[in-house]
């Protein structure tokens, strides 16, 4: 007697060599180990560097779901007679029209080199001219980056057929599925559920909620074309 194989889904590891493919995870990884390297060579420790990543992890679904509405989900627009639309943006719209293909799943490359020259300059300029001290913007940068390629880990992974075996992670998933199959303007944040969302509104019992017919075409831009 024969039996069929058992078909198994894809592994945290088969994952994790799809993952390193793709040039966000490694430019947030330099950018990580070239902050921590600077940072343990400064010294200069402080209470401070214990309370810095507290509060950042408890902001960060906030700017999570900031940057998904406002920036992610922009509405192309006319001012002074120019179209603004971020690449950012296109690209996130083209998530949404093909929520399965990966190399759409991450950060574009195009925008970090613009962006994290920025939070450079933010950590090692902006944080200690206001007093703090470059320790404690060079522990701001450490964390930013580690939260950074966390966000694309979990959101690269919701997108593959990787299935939930925990109950933390079952939650993000369907979290972040609900967003992109069921309704586009509910479920903003990515690598957590129910905090951000529900403080601000957007985290409604998804049976009274409609599908929405624009869950693919964010804002019916392609239907206008």
């Amino acid at each position: 007697m024969t039996t069929t194989p058992t078909r198994r889904g894809p592994t945290l590891t088969g994952a994790a060599r799809e993952f390193v493919r793709h040039p966000s995870p490694w430019v947030l990884s330099a950018t990580l180990l070239a902050a921590l390297t600077t940072r343990i060579l400064y010294g200069h420790w402080g209470v401070d560097d214990a309370v810095v990543p507290l509060v950042m992890l408890a902001l960060f679904p906030l700017l999570e779901w900031a940057i998904h509405v406002v920036i992610l989900h922009w509405r192309p627009r006319r001012l002074a007679g120019i179209t603004v639309d971020p690449l950012l943006a296109r690209k996130h719209r083209e998530h949404h029209v093909e929520p399965r293909d990966i190399p759409l799943v991450f950060i574009p490359w195009q925008s970090l080199l613009w962006v994290l020259p920025l939070v450079v300059i933010l950590a090692v300029v902006l944080i200690p001219a206001t007093g703090a001290g470059l320790g404690r913007g060079l522990t701001f940068l450490v964390w930013l980056s580690l939260l950074g390629l966390g966000y694309e880990w979990c959101h690269y992974l919701v997108h593959t057929d990787y299935k939930p075996k925990t109950a933390l992670y079952r939650a993000i998933w369907r979290n972040h599925r609900l967003h992109h199959f069921k309704n586009e303007h509910y479920w903003f944040t990515v690598t957590t559920s129910g905090t951000a969302d529900r403080l601000l509104g957007t985290y409604p019992d998804p049976a009274t909620v409609a599908t929405s017919p624009t869950a693919k075409n964010l804002h019916g831009v392609a239907d206008q074309a």
